[in-house]
């Protein structure tokens, strides 16, 4: 798949400044580097770790990447093994925003640049919807307006082709709730929806942790507490949720022309069609991790390098498949 990379600045049109690292000196030798990332198992993180070591393997790079699973707390411990190790730089996907302002000190006081991958941070509180622009930390990864944007109106195309009744039909927006790039998905692919749907169609918000499983918990009960509803449309923060949620439809025996489910990600949508068999899983937007390592890595050698300053964001290209396209795509299906 060719990749367009956009990068944007902040809205007065000037870099970042302190959330950035700023203090971190150029690196004449060999550049170390750190990448941090949450539930490293999960197979889109597995691309990205791929996609990292790649491009530091191009660029002469030393790169450790740690699993720090689900563990807010491994994030400070390993933050600070990294730096202990002579890190010239983080890049940080964190399980939970709420140690953004932590790891944020932690590089800064050992002037060290950072970077977060995928998942926002601030460095002045533990929320990043509520942080003030200059304290973002900058961020590699995809544009949630973007993503959502395109989910929602899939998924009202879908709709309108499978001709339901709107009374009869549900929407289930399922995600993390305190994970700001999830909300931002989860509110364009509504706001998508309804202005592509032609028809107001009741919508139900399931919080979950972004797991399968626990998406799958959490939207099978909320099927059992609205017997009526004959049909659903689902979206989430990512393929787990959507996952998630099929499953829990087709257990709970609905067909699946019954359930039409838009992935964001399609590393476990294509599972469902690379069976052949009738799914919920309508279609995905195929996000390639491989693509945010890269360029993570990237944009920290050309700081540590060349001293080029981080935009606040960069974003990766994304693309929406489906059972007939997606191997075309190149979507790695594990």
């Amino acid at each position: 798949m060719a990749s367009v990379i956009v990068l944007t600045s902040c809205s007065s049109g000037q870099q970042a400044t302190d959330s950035d690292g700023e203090g971190a000196a150029k690196v004449e030798g060999k550049i170390s580097l750190t990448y941090l990332q949450k539930q490293g198992d999960q197979e889109y993180f597995v691309g990205e770790a791929a996609g990292a070591k790649a491009k530091a393997d191009e660029l002469g790079i030393d790169l450790k990447i740690v699993n720090l699973g689900n563990d807010a707390n491994k994030t400070i411990s390993e933050a600070q093994s990294a730096i202990s190790q002579k890190s010239n730089g983080l890049i940080v996907v964190v399980p939970d925003p709420a140690v953004g302002p932590q790891v944020a000190q932690i590089a800064k006081d050992a002037k060290v640049a950072l970077l977060t991958s995928d998942d926002q941070i601030c460095t002045t509180g533990p929320d990043p919807a509520s942080c003030p622009a200059d304290a973002l930390v900058p961020r590699i990864g995809f544009s949630g307006a973007q993503m959502g944007g395109e989910v929602g109106k899939r998924a009202a195309a879908e709709f309108k082709k499978a001709g339901w009744n709107p009374a009869e039909t549900r929407t289930i927006s399922a995600w993390k709730q305190d994970v700001t790039v999830c909300t931002d998905r989860v509110k364009a692919a509504k706001e998508a929806f309804t202005a592509g749907a032609g028809a107001t169609v009741q919508n139900i918000d399931v919080p979950t942790d972004n797991t399968p499983t626990g998406a799958q918990d959490k939207i099978a009960a909320t099927v059992t507490a609205n017997p009526g509803v004959k049909h659903w449309v689902i979206w989430g923060c990512n393929d787990e949720n959507v996952q998630g949620g099929v499953t829990a439809l087709e257990n709970a025996g609905f067909k699946a022309d019954d359930v039409i489910g838009v992935g964001l990600g399609a590393y476990l949508a294509c599972k469902n069609w690379s069976s052949g068999k009738p799914s919920g899983m309508k279609a995905a937007l195929f996000i390639n991790g491989e693509d945010v390592g890269a360029l993570a890595v990237q944009t920290m050698y050309d700081k540590l390098k060349n001293g080029k300053a981080f935009p606040k964001e960069a974003f990766a290209p994304t693309t929406m498949v489906d059972a007939s396209t997606w191997k075309s795509a190149g979507v790695t299906c594990g």
